[in-house]
């Protein structure tokens, strides 16, 4: 994988399922109210590389997109 990531969320496609959060939680978090995502760190470290792209797989309405 690259040095660089930069994340990216489509908060309308969001089905609210807490993958990300779970997975990437200095990445993803949830909005309290209606559980949409919400997306912490645009450009994670390469630490976190792993996490956001196993989200980005996992995510079931495919509203994560990671750019290598």
């Amino acid at each position: 994988m690259t040095d660089t990531v930069t994340v990216e969320v489509d908060q309308s496609r969001c089905a609210s399922s807490g993958n990300c959060a779970d997975l990437a939680p200095a990445v993803f978090t949830q909005d309290d109210d209606s559980g949409v995502v919400v997306l912490l760190d645009a450009q994670p470290g390469a630490d976190l590389h792993d996490a956001v792209s196993q989200a980005e797989n996992l995510c079931p309405a495919r509203a994560i997109l990671v750019r290598r």
